[in-house]
């Protein structure tokens, strides 16, 4: 077994739809461990192969895709030597991840939601034994397979979990306050939300080539709609509150770090 996953939720199973669509690996090379509900029908849908605890000695790598305040529990179930190991929990350190398993075959990574439609931004790490055994190399072209991938120092993985992997949230709330803003001017609820997430779409294709304070001159017109929108955004204080968002899940991963 090339690679098995434990955890197929919402993120590990977009993991797994990306393997299968980039044809990495084979649903035969693939085994995934849940519930047994969970695991079954996954299964059935994906053709992966069903696992349980005993079967992953067997397995050549070992995709952890679990909560963080599993890590304590799971990690004497799962460890086992000449396994390479590939962890998405947010706040858990390649240190606490080797001391756990027993291993320095030990690749931290975080995607975000956008896994599961091929668009993730995904920062991997991990130390010399990791690259050495191929641990990192094949970690690059699985995380490939679902988005583009940054290879960072552990030391700003809590900055990129506070930013990146939870910025489609802070960018839902900006989604709907627009559209909130639009049906409150008369425009029908189902268009507001379709119009929000066009434009979105579109501004993110935009900041691909422009500087974001260039793209926002270039919309301000003097005098214009713009720029009083732009100045009743800069009275609420909506950059400092992104700003403080990021700030605070940030921290919120160095907290997790220590919990562990």
């Amino acid at each position: 077994m090339k690679l098995a996953i434990v955890g197929v939720g919402k993120m590990g199973k977009s993991i797994l739809e990306g393997l299968l669509r980039a044809e990495m690996l084979g649903p035969s090379e693939i085994g995934i461990l849940d519930t047994p509900e969970r695991t079954q029908q996954v299964a059935l849908e994906t053709g992966a192969i069903p696992l349980t605890l005993e079967d992953l000695r067997r397995c050549e790598r070992i995709l952890l895709s679990v909560q963080p305040k599993d890590i304590a529990a799971l990690a004497p179930q799962v460890a086992h030597p000449n396994t390479g190991y590939i962890s998405i929990m947010a706040g858990v350190s390649t240190a606490v991840l080797s001391r756990r398993l027993g291993t320095r075959r030990v690749v931290r990574c975080m995607p975000n939601l956008a896994a599961t439609i091929g668009k993730s931004s995904t920062a991997i790490t991990g130390p010399r034994e990791a690259e050495e055994a191929g641990d990192l190399e094949f970690t690059r072209a699985l995380f490939s397979t679902v988005g583009d991938v940054y290879e960072l120092p552990e030391r700003l993985f809590d900055a990129f979990t506070g930013m990146s992997a939870s910025a489609p949230a802070y960018v839902a709330v900006v989604a709907e306050a627009l559209a909130d803003g639009g049906v409150k001017q008369g425009i029908p609820r189902a268009q507001a939300l379709q119009l929000a997430a066009d434009v979105l779409i579109a501004t993110g294709e935009l900041l691909r080539k422009k500087h974001p304070a260039v793209l926002k001159d270039e919309v301000s017109s003097p005098g214009g709609t713009t720029i009083h929108g732009l100045a009743a955004l800069e009275a609420r204080g909506v950059r400092a509150a992104l700003i403080e968002a990021v700030e605070a899940a940030t921290q919120r991963g160095h907290e997790l770090g220590r919990e562990e």
